[in-house]
């Protein structure tokens, strides 16, 4: 067993956080903008509908890529590596779905809410 591979080890971890927070923020949406909790970029508090929009589509990306991440986590187990190469692909795979929720939130909000 390999429960302390640093692959295994930041993507469950992440897995968690991703998946709890998301399925948080889907339960339980910031109702009105604020400066405390959600999804909060300039372009998501522009208006209270962008606002709902962010909050809604932000929550399923943050499942989505806690399900990715529980899948690295799987491989962290399974597959024996050295520790700075899984940590480097652990942190790497992070760094990337963050890049990912982020900017493809971002174009959604423009494309929807710039072509209304």
């Amino acid at each position: 067993m390999n429960y302390s591979n640093p692959l295994f080890l930041i993507s469950i971890l992440d897995a968690v956080i991703f998946c709890t927070a998301g399925l948080l923020m889907l339960k339980f949406p910031p109702k009105k903008i604020n400066s405390l909790y959600g999804y909060r970029t300039k372009n998501s508090m522009k208006s209270q509908e962008s606002w709902d929009f962010a909050q809604k589509l932000s929550a399923l990306k943050m499942i989505k890529a806690g399900i990715i991440m529980f899948g690295f986590a799987i491989v962290g187990f399974l597959i024996i590596i050295s520790n700075k190469l899984a940590l480097a692909i652990g942190l790497g795979v992070l760094i990337l779905l963050v890049i990912w929720l982020w900017v493809s939130t971002e174009k959604a909000i423009k494309n929807k809410f710039n072509n209304e």
